[in-house]
């Protein structure tokens, strides 16, 4: 029984242009952000953004939470799904991609809806559970792969039950299932992926859209 559909380049492309429909802000957003260089593939692709903002809207999330922003993409997707009070708290270290995803934000006029805090995630996440700034609906996890179980365990404690978490790059362009491959990042997102299929507070699915997006829904 065939399970996969072939990823030929046609396909991507076809998919691209029918699998999403992008505000003229994540337009200029993704098509700036290939300037970048091999930095651009920390870009969600068109369909990722679409997937998650149903899941927004699926859900009725009004408070959300992304851990890594890069060029703003993913924010905007969620921005944009969420209604006018809704309110995305972001997470990220960078100031310069940042600094373009405010612009990409305003543009799309919802700049206002996005709390961008900058500094090291676990610390910021630390700062939040302390202040008890829960609970949230919807997070998404797109950063350092290496810390994406403590990402995991610290949004465990900030969504709410029946909220949902999200994670991208968790087939690793298909390196999860090399056991010759062995380095940090795929070791960690290997393991989380076990660990989040044996998990008994969420309900799972692993989803084959882009890298591979992880559902985990808190019980």
């Amino acid at each position: 029984m065939g399970r996969f559909v072939e990823a030929t380049e046609e396909l991507m492309d076809y998919l691209s242009r029918v699998g999403a429909r992008e505000h003229p802000a994540q337009r200029r957003c993704r098509e700036e952000t290939q300037a970048f260089g091999p930095m651009a593939r920390m870009q969600i692709a068109p369909e990722q953004g679409a997937f998650l903002a149903l899941q927004v809207k699926l859900i009725g999330a009004v408070r959300c939470l992304e851990v890594g922003t890069f060029t703003g993409y993913s924010a905007l997707s969620v921005a944009l799904a969420m209604p006018s009070a809704g309110r995305l708290v972001a997470l990220d270290v960078s100031q310069e991609y940042t600094d373009k995803a405010r612009d990409y934000w305003r543009e799309a006029k919802v700049e206002e809806k996005i709390d961008l805090r900058l500094g090291p995630a676990l610390q910021s996440l630390d700062a939040m559970i302390a202040a008890n700034e829960g609970p949230f609906d919807f997070a998404f996890i797109d950063a350092d792969k290496s810390n994406y179980d403590n990402y995991y365990e610290r949004a465990l404690k900030l969504v709410r039950a029946g909220g949902l978490i999200a994670f991208d790059n968790m087939l690793w362009s298909g390196a999860v299932v090399d056991p010759a491959v062995t380095d940090p990042n795929t070791s960690a997102l290997r393991a989380l992926n076990a660990k989040i299929h044996d998990d008994e507070r969420v309900d799972m699915a692993l989803a084959t859209v882009g890298d591979g997006v992880m559902l985990a829904r808190v019980r």
